[in-house]
This record gives structure tokens, sequence and C-alpha cells, in this order.
């Protein structure tokens, strides 16, 4: 638990927890542990939901449920991501419209489209690391669906150990029908992509935490 209060939570999500159960897999997942730990009290809401492998901060209402929506709408978030190659700029602003990419092996799969959504990300270079990786900060300026991921693949620079958006999309569906095999550890070394919301501020409130310990080994 990072901070609660009166009608919020805020709490620390690992990088291997889904925020919604899977079918038949119901208490496996952060919503029902935030049901068991507020036992009936109060009804949890996710203000705000991060992808099964990225671990960070995430905003729970126990009441006022839309105000804290209309709240996060001008929240200002922080990730940190270790990536693939070296930007050749220390910082930028992607604006690339994003949606469903079609033909993709992964039903979920978003890519920047003509079509799509507008998203806008502002990125900088925190440290150029040996082996041809560097950690990014990363603000997404809009909310869309696998954002980061998309954008900084779009850049030349995908997220260690994105089984989606890295090298290949295969990794996914090899990991979803048979789960970590000694090909992902041959190819990916890592189980699972090295993103996490370390930073989120709205109203008065600023909330940090200390990098995870995967992408601080790195560092």
């Amino acid at each position: 638990m990072v901070d609660e209060g009166e009608d919020y939570l805020v709490v620390d999500k690992p990088g291997d927890l889904m925020c919604h159960p899977t079918v038949g897999d119901e208490y496996s997942s952060l919503i029902s542990r935030l049901r068991l730990y507020l036992g009936g009290q109060a009804r949890p809401h996710f203000v705000n939901r991060l992808d099964r492998e990225t671990s960070g901060l995430v905003l729970i209402s126990k009441s006022n449920h839309k105000a804290w929506c209309r709240a996060f709408e001008e929240a200002e978030k922080t990730y940190w991501a270790l990536v693939h190659g070296w930007p050749d700029q220390d910082e930028g602003v992607l604006e690339a419209p994003l949606g469903p990419l079609r033909g993709s092996l992964v039903r979920i799969k978003q890519a920047v489209v003509l079509e799509g959504k507008p998203a806008v990300t502002q990125w900088r270079v925190l440290q150029r690391l040996s082996g041809g990786k560097a950690l990014l900060e990363a603000c997404p300026r809009t909310g869309r669906m696998h954002q980061i991921r998309v954008h900084l693949s779009y850049l030349g620079h995908p997220v260690v150990g994105d089984k989606i958006y890295g090298s290949d999309e295969s990794f996914f569906v090899e990991f979803l029908d048979h789960g970590w095999t000694e090909r992902l550890e041959k190819q990916l070394g890592v189980r699972r992509h090295l993103l996490s919301a370390l930073r989120l501020r709205l109203r008065n409130f600023d909330w940090r935490i200390e990098p995870p310990d995967d992408i601080k080994s790195y560092v």
C-alpha cells in the first residue's frame, strides 16, 4: 500500500499481476486482493489501470468514483522504461495516432495508424547504458491502450522484454499458450517488459515510488 484515504487507495502493482481476473482465475488479480483487503467495507473501482506486466502506481476509488476519474483526466504520469538502443536525441515529444493493428496475430495489438485516436508521449533519456540499452522517462499526455510501449517501439526503441511490441509478436502467443519457455528465456532474458509507473500527480497529491529491482539492476 502506497497511500490510503477515506475515499481512495494507491497501490504499487507488481509486474506479474493483472488488474482484472481472467476466466477461471478470479482470485489472481489486483481487484480481488483489494476486495479482500477492504472486506466489504467499500467497493473498489480502478481510476487507472496498468497492463499486466507493467508495474507501478494504480489509483483506486472507494467512493466518489466519477469525481476521481474527472480529476485523473488532468493527472501527470511519469514512467521509467528500459529500452533497446540509444535514441539519437536526448528528449522528444511524439504525436502519433494509435489504433488496432489489422492482421496481427495478437488481437489486442495497437499501432500508429492514420485513422487512430490522438496520442502524445513526452520522453527523455535518463541514462545510456552498456549493452545497447537506455533508461528513458516517459510521460504520456493522453491515455491510449499500450501507448508508451507502442510509441517507443515506433521510435525504434522497444521496451526490453516486450512480447508484443518487440522483435517478434509470436513471443506473446507462445507465452499465452505455453507460459515461460526456454526460447523466451533465450530471446527475451526477462520475464516481463521493463516499464513502471513511478509518479502520479493530481489534485494536491504527488505519489512517488522507487523503481522496481528488475529495472534498477540495469542502472
